[in-house]
C-alpha cells in the first residue's frame, strides 16, 4: 500500500520517541528514573524539574527497575542479558560505582524492597530449584553468596514489603493470574502466617503494610467480581473494605509509611482515576484534591522523604510517557477552609501543585500530530458487548481506509490508551488501528476474564470476527484490507484468526505468538507452566482439546501472508514456536517472512532491533495490503 499522503516523518523518527518512567525518589529528594535515550532504558537522575538529566547507567541491555535506598543516596536496579528474564540485582552508589549484589545467571531474582533503614534488601529467587522460587534476605553490601535464604517455597513466591519494623516480610504466592495467596513471615522465628482462608480464587494485589504494622492495604475481588481496596489485618486476615471500586477495577496501591499518605487508582474503561489522602483510621481516609494528571494513564508512584511529594509516570494515546511530581502540601493548602472560599485560590494552588519534570524527546514531531482512539463498543456472537479502541488517519482515503487489528497479549491483559510510537507511525500513514479488549481481557471484572478460560478459549477468537463484522459496517474502513497483528497470547489469537477465518485478512503479524499449545507448554520456562496451563488447561487432562485449537494444527487454511517475528531467547514462548508456524505455512504457499533476533527475548526491546524488524514489517504490508 501506498502512503495517501507525504510522510513527513519516517519510521526510525517514531521509533526513537523517548519515554521517561519508573520514578524513585532519594533521600535528598534526586528523582531517578528509567529513560531510553540510548535506545534502551537506562538509569538517569535529576535534580529539578526541567534540569539536564544525568545519564547513570551505560549498558546495552536494558534496565528493568531501579530504587533508592530509604536512607542513603545509592539504589538498586536490576538487569537481564539478551531477554532471558534471569535479572540479576545491582547497587549503584551516589559516585557512580556499580556493585553486583547477585552474581548468579542462571537464576531469575524479583526484587522484594528495601528494609526501612536501608541496610537489607529481600528477594525471590529460583537459584535452588527453576521451577520454585525462594525468599531471600541479604545486607546492601553482600554479594550473591551472602544471601541468606529465609524462606525455602514450592511455588511462585514474591515479596510484597518489609513491616515498619524490619521483623516481617509480606509472601504473596501466584497461583494463576487470578488466584494468590498472602502471608507474612516472621524473621526472628521463621513463623509463616496465611492470611487469606480462601479454597476459590481470589486475586490480592499490591499489598503495602499500615504505618503501625499491623495490617495490610490491599487491593482484592474476595466476595466481588471487581477489585476494591481492603485492609488486612496482619495477624488474622481479616479483611475489611475501605473503598469499593465500583464497576472498575481499583488497581496499584501506594501507601507511605511515614506519612501515612495512601494512593490508589481505578481503572475505567482502562483510563486512570486516581486518588490520594491520608489515613485517618483504619479504614477511613481523609481524601486530598488532585490535580489534573497529563495523560490518560498514570502510575508508578514513588513518595519522597516524609511524604512531602510524590512523583508519578504518565502517558496518553498522544502523549509520550513522562515523570510528574506532585507537592503534597500544596493539596493539603488547596483542601483547606481558608482556601475553600470560592476565590480560585484553591484551583491556583491545585495547578501549581504539579510540576512536569522529565521532558522525554518526541524526536521533533508535533505533538497535536498525534491521534486519540474513540472508545467503543462492539456487540459479539452472543451478544455480549466487547470494548475497544478505535483510531481513525487525519486523511481517510476514498474507498475506505485499511485496518490494523492490534490483539494485546497476557490474555489476563488490556490494551489502554497509552502512547505507542508504531501505532502513531501506522496512523499516520494511513492506517486505522482496531484495539479490541476481547473476553479474558482485565479490568472488566472477574467473570469478563474467566469468559476465555480452557474450553471457551474460541470465544475469545470469535470476538475478533465479531470485530470484522463491526468494521464491515464503518464508511471509513476498506472491508478488504484487514491486517491481523499482535504478539505473545496476541500473537496466537492472530494465528487462530488468519487460520480460522482466513478468507477476511489481507495479511497477518505474528510477534513472539504461541502455535502450538503443547509444544508451548512442554517447553515454556518451568516457572511458569503450572501458571499457564490454569489459564489455558493442563498437557495431562487437556492435551487432546489443546491440540484442537492450536493454529498449527489448523495451518491446511490459512491464506494471507504471514509476517514472523520473534527473539531468539525468549524464555515465555520458546522461538521454537516461530519456527513451526513458518515451516508449516511455507508447505501451504502461503507468503511468509521471518526474522529471528539472536540477542532478544520475549518482544523486541533494542532500538536498532526494533528499527530493523518493524521496517520489514511495514515492507511487507506495503507489499501486501
Amino acid at each position: 500500500m501506498q502512503p495517501f499522503d507525504t510522510a513527513v516523518y519516517n519510521l526510525e523518527r517514531y521509533l526513537t520517541i523517548r519515554q521517561a518512567y519508573a520514578a524513585s525518589l532519594s533521600p535528598d529528594g534526586t528523582l531517578a528514573f528509567l529513560l531510553d535515550t540510548t535506545g534502551v532504558p537506562q538509569i538517569w537522575t535529576m535534580d529539578e524539574p526541567g534540569s539536564w538529566p544525568v545519564q547513570r547507567t551505560f549498558y546495552d541491555e536494558p534496565v528493568s527497575f531501579c530504587s533508592y535506598s530509604p536512607e542513603r543516596p545509592e539504589l538498586i536496579f536490576g538487569m537481564d542479558e539478551g531477554g532471558n528474564e534471569r535479572m540479576q540485582l545491582f547497587r549503584l552508589d551516589g559516585d557512580g560505582h556499580i556493585t553486583p549484589l547477585t552474581d548468579m545467571p542462571d537464576a531469575k531474582h524479583y526484587w522484594g524492597g528495601w528494609r526501612s533503614d536501608g541496610e537489607q534488601f529481600a528477594f525471590a529467587s529460583n537459584r535452588r530449584d527453576e521451577s520454585v522460587f525462594d525468599v531471600y534476605v541479604q545486607d546492601r553490601d553482600g554479594t550473591g553468596n551472602d544471601a541468606e535464604r529465609v524462606f525455602e517455597g514450592d511455588g511462585w513466591f514474591t515479596v510484597g514489603g518489609w513491616s515498619p519494623d524490619g521483623d516481617e516480610l509480606i509472601l504473596v504466592e501466584s497461583h494463576s493470574g487470578f488466584d494468590q495467596d498472602v502471608s507474612v513471615l516472621d524473621l526472628d522465628t521463621g513463623e509463616v502466617r496465611h492470611l487469606n482462608p480462601d479454597d476459590d480464587e481470589v486475586r490480592y494485589r499490591s499489598p503495602q503494610w499500615a504505618p503501625d504494622g499491623e495490617a495490610l492495604y490491599v487491593a482484592t475481588d474476595r466476595g466481588a467480581d471487581t477489585m476494591y481496596l481492603a485492609r488486612m489485618d496482619a495477624e488474622t486476615g481479616n479483611l475489611e473494605t475501605v473503598r469499593d471500586g465500583g464497576d472498575w477495577n481499583v488497581g496499584g496501591v501506594a501507601l507511605d509509611e511515614d506519612s501515612g499518605l495512601l494512593a490508589y487508582s481505578r481503572n475505567v474503561d482502562g483510563y486512570t482515576d486516581l486518588t490520594l489522602g491520608e489515613l485517618t483510621g483504619e479504614t477511613e481516609i481523609s481524601e486530598l484534591p488532585m490535580p489534573e494528571m497529563p495523560g490518560n494513564v498514570a502510575g508508578g508512584i514513588s513518595f519522597g522523604p516524609d511524604g512531602n511529594r510524590l512523583a508519578i509516570s504518565s502517558t496518553g494515546r498522544s502523549l509520550n510517557t513522562n515523570i510528574s511530581v506532585v507537592d503534597v502540601q500544596a493539596l493539603r493548602e488547596a483542601d483547606s477552609d481558608e482556601i475553600l472560599g470560592g476565590d480560585g485560590a484553591a484551583d491556583t494552588l491545585l495547578d501549581e501543585s504539579v510540576t512536569r519534570w522529565t521532558h522525554a524527546s518526541t524526536a521533533g514531531i508535533p505533538l497535536e500530530s498525534f491521534v486519540e482512539p474513540d472508545l467503543v463498543h462492539y456487540e459479539s456472537f452472543d451478544g455480549r458487548e466487547i470494548p475497544a479502541f478505535f483510531s481513525l488517519p487525519e486523511n481517510v482515503p476514498e474507498g475506505g481506509a485499511p485496518v490494523i487489528v492490534d490483539i494485546h497479549g497476557g490474555p489476563e491483559s488490556q490494551r489502554r490508551p497509552s502512547f505507542a510510537g508504531l501505532t502513531q507511525y501506522f496512523l499516520s500513514r494511513g492506517y486505522a488501528v482496531f484495539e479490541p479488549n476481547v473476553r479474558g481481557s482485565t479490568g472488566y471484572g472477574r467473570s469478563y476474564t474467566h469468559l476465555d478460560d480452557v474450553e471457551n478459549r474460541m470465544d475469545s477468537v470469535r470476538d475478533i470476527e465479531a470485530a470484522l463484522d463491526w468494521l464491515e459496517g464503518h464508511d471509513a474502513v476498506d472491508p478488504d484490507r484487514f491486517v491481523a497483528k499482535g504478539g505473545s497470547y496476541g500473537g496466537f489469537m492472530v494465528l487462530a484468526s488468519v487460520t480460522e477465518f482466513p478468507e477476511r485478512w489481507a495479511a497477518g503479524v505474528d510477534i513472539v505468538g504461541i502455535a502450538n499449545f503443547v509444544t508451548f507448554l512442554e517447553n515454556t520456562g518451568p516457572w511458569r507452566r503450572k501458571l499457564r496451563e490454569a489459564e489455558y488447561g493442563s498437557l495431562e487432562e487437556d492435551r487432546g482439546f489443546l491440540e484442537d485449537i492450536s493454529p498449527l494444527n489448523n495451518i491446511e487454511n490459512i491464506e494471507a501472508p504471514l509476517f514472523v517475528l520473534h527473539g531468539e531467547n525468549d524464555p515465555r514462548v520458546p522461538v521454537g514456536e516461530a519456527e513451526q508456524i513458518v515451516e508449516g505455512a511455507r508447505e501451504q504457499g502461503v507468503p511468509v517472512e521471518k526474522r529471528i533476533f539472536e540477542d532478544e527475548g520475549h518482544g523486541i526491546s533494542k532500538l536498532e532491533n526494533r528499527i530493523e524488524a518493524y521496517s520489514q514489517i511495514v515492507e511487507f504490508l506495503d507489499e501486501h495490503v
